[in-house]
């Protein structure tokens, strides 16, 4: 039997990720996505595990080539979209990318920015990102898009008489800035964990 829910989650990965997690737990295998939906088939509860992963930050060969290299290791994997476009044609610029994939499109990396990925649960921890460099590297990935979002919006507040008011455009400027402050937190908490493995 299958199920159809409609959530979205923007670029709230955890969130995602504990839906997906509690859906398995149910009794519940992902097998396909939409622009808001996901399906699910019966499956035996707990059989599965999941983790999404952004790849916003990618060119298109390397979204690929990462989606079939865990493929490759036996993940199932769903692109998923971090935004809602219902529109044909549209380019967007996303200075934070990959050289080459500053460019999104439908045919690249439009509405294909987030990966999410299932294994079978074998009890043992579900990490993609093991070393410290790559944990830094994907941290600072999540990071990026947050920056320019706060500096887009602090150029916007020193342009004298702009449009919405100084207000409004300091809330978008803090929309930013925090996750971007609490991505660098993370990133200093890995940068700890690990001198402490080393002493």
């Amino acid at each position: 039997m299958r199920k159809k829910c409609y959530r979205f989650y923007a670029g709230l990965m955890g969130l995602q990720t504990r839906f997906l997690n509690r859906m398995a737990s149910k009794g519940y295998r992902l097998v396909s996505t939409g622009r808001l939906s996901y399906e699910f088939e019966d499956c035996e509860p707990n059989s599965y595990e999941y983790c999404v992963e952004y790849i916003g930050d990618k060119t298109h060969q390397n979204a690929e080539e990462y989606k079939r290299f865990l493929e490759d290791m036996g993940y199932q994997v769903f692109y998923k979209n971090i935004n809602l476009d219902y529109s044909a044609g549209r380019v967007y610029y996303r200075p934070w990318a990959e050289k080459g994939g500053r460019l999104g499109t439908a045919a690249t990396t439009l509405n294909k920015e987030l990966l999410l990925i299932e294994k079978p649960k074998d009890g043992k921890p579900f990490e993609l990102h093991t070393t410290l460099e790559d944990k830094i590297k994907y941290a600072k990935s999540l990071q990026r898009p947050w920056l320019c979002f706060g500096a887009m919006f602090l150029i916007f507040l020193l342009i004298p008489g702009f449009g919405p008011g100084y207000a409004v455009i300091g809330l978008f400027l803090l929309a930013g800035l925090i996750p971007a402050a609490l991505y660098q937190l993370e990133i200093l908490r890995i940068k700890r964990e690990a001198k402490l493995k080393e002493w």
